[in-house]
């Protein structure tokens, strides 16, 4: 009568092979979660190169094919958690927790729903006049009560519609008209108590507009000036340390 042999103790082989699949599976997503946090080119062609040295790409025949291969000698100026969302806050800075600009792109805006502001605010003119209304007046000062005794740079950027101007008009241009129309947001934001010292003038004219239709209410949207409250601060600005 055979006897039956006792099987091996422990787990089974094909165990440890599927758990080593799962470790190196959670690095790879690990990997991207923090290579999605890298938003500089420089800092990601660093690793990119740091990636090819250690695992040897620069001895295989890969590295001999034509093309833009920019190798990178730096080292990564400041570690991953200093980058992307961990900086975004700047608390220990004196940052404020919800930023006017949310994104680590500059151009992103908050927009309320059913509106079409950021989260400084816009205020929108007549087509043909750099004056401010009673109505802009009031829209001010809802903006000023969230920019108020901050330590942030604020942006008035004036913006016009494309079409050309009329003679009649006394601006000589585009620009000149969106200049007037930030001059005077500014002039009213100094009486109303913002420091001169946190605003910054943009004139971006005619050149970035909201709307590019045929819709005339929608293109009266572009007579405006946009408020935005920066994460700089005066005194990282003014030479003052």
């Amino acid at each position: 009568m055979a006897v039956e042999e006792e099987p091996d103790p422990g787990i089974p082989e094909w165990v440890v092979t599927f758990g080593d699949m799962m470790s190196l599976l959670l690095t790879f997503f690990i990997m991207l979660v923090s290579m999605s946090e890298m938003k500089e080119d420089e800092k990601y062609q660093a690793m990119v190169e740091s990636f090819r040295m250690q695992f040897g790409h620069d001895m295989t025949m890969a590295s001999m094919v034509p093309g833009d291969s920019r190798p990178r000698g730096a080292s990564l100026p400041t570690p991953i958690r200093a980058m992307g969302r961990a900086k975004k806050k700047d608390l220990k800075n004196g940052g404020q927790e919800n930023k006017s600009v949310v994104g680590e792109n500059e151009r992103v805006q908050t927009v309320r729903p059913g509106e079409d502001s950021s989260s400084g605010g816009n205020i929108f003119f007549a087509e043909k006049t750099a004056e401010l209304t009673e109505a802009n007046k009031r829209d001010l000062q809802r903006i000023i009560e969230q920019i108020a005794g901050k330590p942030q740079k604020i942006e008035v950027r004036g913006h016009t519609t494309r079409r050309p101007l009329d003679p009649a008009s006394g601006y000589s241009n585009l620009f000149e008209l969106s200049a007037a129309r930030t001059f005077n947001t500014r002039q009213f934001l100094i009486e109303q108590g913002i420091e001169p010292s946190r605003i910054r003038l943009g004139n971006a004219g005619p050149e970035e507009p909201l709307y590019n239709g045929v819709d005339p209410e929608r293109l009266k949207k572009n007579s405006r000036v946009q408020i935005l409250m920066w994460d700089e601060r005066v005194r990282d600005l003014d030479g003052s340390k």
